[in-house]
């Protein structure tokens, strides 16, 4: 490693004679940091929800049908997890939602005297209370809760499921919807007049209600929702994971879901597949999601985190780089433009301080011809603010590492890090959260140095 920095700081030298250019031993840790839930006896995490920056919630699954889920909690960001709820045998969690720092409730499927309940707690999960389930039979998909009242739940079981929804806290139920292979596992409402279910048969439609569930049209055929979010009456973003995802995997509507545009995603290079299925919605500008991975060769996968501050306008991702490199992520969730967590299974990471500070746009094959040298270009525009280009070239396969430092010497990111066949390929490289400054990029062709070049950003 000492050799490697000496070789980089020669070339730094002899470029650009910059004296006293040091090059340190270690790069700078990344903004993100591990977290774990206690031992589960394989039990995973079906659902997380963090109601503030200190305090999450999470359900998991249950290993037999004797079995039962936990509810955990933790009061310190994630640090640490305790058990609050796991008493009853033969109880399927599947999702946690709260409406205040208080009152929750947990969907599913809990069989107390051969009846079926959800639970509810009102002193942020100190105690639980059962409340009556709509159905009788398997367990609760999704739901939607609107407030301590109001609460919609779908079930996607043929015979018996179904849309339910009641306004008095779970006392009685009326089924909004009944469609057989067509029933819902997913329901979003926006207000008590505005909504969106969706289904995962083979043949999935996305339906729309303006009155309160009392009629559903279909709003998009062959496709359905894994995540949902709304601003306004008008305005909202959908996700999925189903067929075609490059295509579609999340769109923006403006007219209250009447239509859809796709909005595009980084692809190629180390993305295997661009995809969001599930996000956190901060702002009207700011969201984040998770459900694509990162392909480092060797079958290492590393999940992927991506992030949009125009609304979805532009996507951009980085690849936390943790002490244990999770495949991908399954939940997703910010309390603030600072805090947030992504978790898969009972593994997580957890920021304090927005994330890593570079984003990348995407890495794309330009040339398929086989150039006849190796060759690292000037980055353009240069200088840049906040985004720019860097192209190289291959002349034959190659394992590929593009690692941009700062004027220190100390890595602020591998743009590249994989094997490539031969070709002309370009990054675009986003310093959004940098320091106006001088930085350098440097190319290595099976972990030998190959080029270094400077560029100047400049806010």
């Amino acid at each position: 490693m000492k050799s490697r920095y000496r070789t980089l700081l020669s070339a730094f030298l002899a470029a650009f004679l910059l004296l006293g250019f040091v090059m340190p031993l270690n790069p700078p840790p990344s903004n993100w940091y591990q977290q774990f839930m206690p031992n589960l006896n394989g039990r995973q995490i079906n659902d997380i929800i963090f109601t503030d920056s200190l305090t999450g919630y999470a359900i998991t699954n249950r290993l037999t049908s004797a079995d039962t889920s936990f509810i955990l909690k933790t009061n310190n960001g994630g640090d640490n997890w305790s058990i609050i709820w796991g008493d009853y045998p033969n109880s399927i969690l599947s999702k946690i939602k709260f409406i205040n720092e208080n009152t929750g409730f947990v969907g599913g499927g809990i069989i107390k005297n051969s009846l079926y309940y959800m639970l509810k707690t009102t002193n942020a999960g100190i105690n639980w209370f059962y409340i009556n389930a709509p159905f009788q039979s398997t367990y609760q998909a999704d739901m939607s809760v609107l407030n301590s009242d109001t609460i919609w739940t779908v079930e996607d079981e043929s015979l018996t499921g179904g849309v339910f929804y009641t306004s008095n806290g779970g006392t009685s139920w009326q089924q909004q919807f009944s469609g057989g292979n067509q029933n819902p596992n997913k329901i979003y409402m926006f207000n008590a007049r505005i909504g969106f279910m969706s289904n995962n048969s083979a043949s999935p439609n996305i339906y729309r209600t303006t009155n309160g569930g009392q009629n559903w049209n279909i709003n998009l055929p062959n496709e359905n929702f894994t995540d949902m979010h709304f601003i306004d009456s008008l305005t909202g973003w959908k996700c999925w994971t189903g067929a075609n995802i490059g295509d579609s995997c999340i769109k923006k509507t403006t007219n209250g879901g009447l239509s859809w545009v796709k909005q595009i995603l980084p692809s190629g290079g180390i993305i295997t597949a661009p995809v969001i299925g599930r996000f956190s919605f901060l702002n009207k500008d700011t969201i984040w999601g998770v459900g694509s991975a990162a392909f480092y060769g060797g079958g290492q996968f590393r999940g992927i985190i991506f992030r949009t501050t125009n609304s979805g306008a532009n996507w951009l991702f980085q690849v936390p780089d943790t002490t244990i490199h999770i495949a991908t992520y399954s939940f997703i969730q910010f309390a603030d433009d600072k805090k947030g967590w992504a978790y898969s299974g009972r593994t997580g990471i957890h920021t304090t301080n927005g994330g890593d500070p570079v984003w990348i746009t995407g890495i794309q094959q330009i040339s398929a011809q086989i150039p006849k040298e190796y060759k690292l270009f000037q980055n353009y525009p240069n200088p840049f603010n906040p985004r720019t280009v860097i192209s190289y070239q291959l002349t034959v396969s190659s394992y590929v590492k593009l690692i941009v430092y700062d004027i220190l010497g100390k890595e602020i990111i591998k743009l590249v890090n994989q094997k490539q066949t031969s070709g002309t390929y370009q990054v675009d490289f986003s310093g959004n959260n940098l320091s106006s400054g001088i930085y350098f990029y440097s190319l290595y062709i099976e972990n030998k140095l190959t080029d270094t070049k400077k560029m100047i950003l400049i806010k």
